[in-house]
């Protein structure tokens, strides 16, 4: 990691790495969930109260409902060992950029941009290579979720339920099924900017 540019801290263990985040505010978090102290699910929230850092899981549990459960309490990207390190620096780049460019768009603008797409969410208007997308409220809601939780960042199926349809609908996964084959039919040519992370949730543009 030093080599590619970087300068990374190290933390044995769960408390010792809370510590060190907190005194030191690092740019970006890579969390092992195997710690000898603490399961590192445990750490996400305990994180997430004092640092908004990219944070990266690293596990060799491939379950996708531990993969869920990272992302629910506040991770940004997850990697399963073993990994190549290649791998790992590029997806720490990409938590990287996406954090800069959100400490960048003041709360005024509020607007995403992926490809043609553009969402406007102060004017709560979409537009599609300039034109207006005619979206019902539903699909808005949906689509305004999916930005919020940034470009190329998952977003998973159980945030898109709360947001859009409330608490009580967190696993009524057929709505989101149906309502996201909805705006992908209007965003037509464009649909593909909807990736689907199966068994855990959409990301809206480029994974990078």
């Amino acid at each position: 990691m030093t080599a590619s540019g970087y300068d990374p801290m190290r933390a044995e263990n769960a408390v010792e790495g809370l510590r060190l985040a907190a005194s030191h505010s690092p740019a970006a978090i890579l969390l092992d969930l195997g710690l000898p102290d603490m399961d590192g699910q445990r750490v996400i929230p305990r994180l997430r109260a004092f640092t908004a850092s990219p944070i990266i899981v690293l596990s060799a549990r491939d379950r996708e409902d531990g993969k869920v459960a990272a992302l629910d309490a506040g991770a940004d990207d997850y990697v399963e060992k073993p990994f190549a390190l290649g791998e790992l620096l590029a997806r720490l780049r990409a938590a990287l950029r996406r954090a800069a460019a959100a400490e960048g768009r003041s709360s005024t603008e509020a607007v995403v941009r992926t490809g043609p797409l553009e969402i406007d969410l102060a004017r709560r208007v979409a537009r599609l290579d300039g034109s207006a997308l005619r979206l019902t409220p539903r699909e808005w809601n949906l689509l305004a979720a999916l930005a919020r939780g940034g470009t190329g960042r998952v977003v998973t199926q159980r945030q898109l339920l709360s947001a859009v349809w409330g608490p009580g609908h967190a696993e009524d996964a057929q709505y989101l099924r149906v309502y996201v084959g909805h705006l992908r039919q209007k965003l037509g040519e464009a649909a593909a900017l909807i990736h689907t992370e199966p068994g855990v949730g959409y990301r809206l543009g480029s994974a990078e």
